[in-house]
């Protein structure tokens, strides 16, 4: 099964050859960091005990893991943190948010065996930790008989990911022997990754670290700047969408002309955030050929910007610090069988959160809150249906407040997963197979 795996890998590789040729001219994402995806990372030669790899995918899981990031050094101070990401956004937002924390920060490498070996040799990591379900065969294998602990943190298992490995249980199962602790979110994580042929001895629930990461402050000084900028206050409700995806910037500039055509004088501005970069200059042009005033964050600050209609954050890493300006936070991912984005950050921010029916991604999580009053979830994916919803929180301050103020509470609430994942990973810190 191993050699089907490494030959479906190479012959998908080669057939996205041309794209990584295309994206290298037009320097696009997924060149971003090519050299350091085969293995040509700097070498790391750390002078203290020991060297953990901390691998996050994107922006959601650079985020989420932050506060274990922290709290880990903290109690371990004498260890050296590599961290390592996929994406392009992943690596320009973990050198920010991860200055002062992590001693390395690169790209983690495609899964290809002559890749990994060549990563490993460079990194020397003593333990590694994947964060979800980052389960690549070559690199935990390699890991593992190189004398490297392996363990899983924030582990998740979506209901399509689950159907996908059950297909192939015993390769799985053979993947998982190499695995030292697997970390999961949910009893429903623990019980799909234990029915994949994991030792249950190394499965335990650890509960969700974005629950913690009220944690991590927000960048106070960009708040503020934003606020003075754009001209937000009270006297101009502010909905902020983020992480959105096509199509969903349509359905919501029809939702604010809905708004403005029934209360022209009440109306609100829209901040759109799209979750991936590359869509930042199309969402722009969208929103003006709709007939909207715009402004960009990435452009110089003008006059303009303190009136326009809709404001584009088309920048990486800064979506926290405008959720306090916001009086509706709608989630994006949501509105399409995308899986939905976080929902933990506008409610560290106390905010009233709307999110579309497709929310697979956090399911237990979205359940939580709706069991609490602390989000509303729409039931249609229309125009309509999101315009009636902020038609209603925009005339009920109270409600607003209310949903905001139990968004909070529930993250207050089940607090915890970091120090319980440290205390499970502390036998393997240090430690060598």
């Amino acid at each position: 099964m191993a050699l089907l795996y490494n030959l479906a890998l190479r012959t998908g590789f080669l057939l996205l050859t041309p794209r990584f040729i295309y994206d290298a001219v037009k320097k696009g994402k997924y060149a971003a960091g090519f050299k350091q995806r085969l293995g040509y990372v700097p070498e790391f030669r750390s002078s203290t005990s020991a060297t953990v790899l901390l691998h996050c995918v994107s922006v959601g899981e650079t985020n989420a893991a932050l506060p274990l990031a922290r709290r880990l050094k903290e109690r371990f101070p004498d260890i050296s943190l590599v961290l390592s990401t996929t994406t392009k956004t992943g690596q320009e937002l973990a050198a920010q948010t991860y200055a002062g924390i992590a001693d390395l920060i690169v790209y983690f490498p495609f899964d290809f065996p002559g890749s990994v070996r060549r990563f490993l040799r460079a990194i020397r990591p003593d333990l590694v930790l994947l964060t979800e379900t980052e389960l690549w065969y070559n690199f935990i294998h390699t890991s593992a008989k190189t004398g490297t602990r392996v363990a899983i943190v924030n582990g998740r298992l979506s209901g399509r990911s689950y159907r996908r490995y059950a297909r192939v249980t015993g390769f799985m199962k053979r993947l998982l022997s190499y695995v030292d602790l697997a970390l999961m979110q949910s009893d429903t994580d623990a019980e799909r990754v234990l029915s994949l042929g994991i030792a249950p001895e190394k499965v335990h629930v650890t509960g969700n670290l974005k629950f913690d990461i009220s944690d991590v402050p927000a960048q106070d000084r960009l708040t503020d700047e934003f606020r003075g900028r754009f001209c937000i206050n009270a006297n101009s409700p502010l909905i902020l969408a983020a992480s959105t995806h096509e199509p969903e910037e349509q359905m919501l500039i029809a939702a604010l002309q809905s708004l403005r055509k029934h209360a022209p004088d009440e109306a609100p501005r829209l901040m759109l955030v799209p979750r991936h970069p590359e869509r930042f200059n199309a969402v722009a042009r969208l929103v003006e050929s709709a007939g909207f005033t715009v402004a960009r964050r990435s452009f110089a600050p003008s006059e303009a910007d303190t009136k326009a209609n809709v404001i584009v954050l088309d920048s990486v890493g800064e979506l926290r610090s405008a959720y306090p300006l916001a009086d509706i936070v709608f989630v994006g991912g949501s509105l399409i069988p995308h899986g939905g984005q976080s929902i933990f950050e506008p409610a560290a921010a106390g905010r009233a959160i709307v999110t579309g029916p497709y929310t697979a991604n956090f399911d237990a999580a979205v359940k939580e809150f709706i069991s609490r009053d602390a989000i509303i979830q729409l039931s249609e994916a229309t125009a309509e249906s999101l315009a009636a919803v902020f038609a209603d929180l925009l005339n009920d301050h109270e409600r607003r407040d209310l949903l905001g103020r139990n968004a909070a509470s529930v993250l207050r609430s089940n607090r915890g997963a970091v120090d319980r994942t440290l205390d499970m990973l502390s036998p393997l810190v240090g430690s060598r197979r």
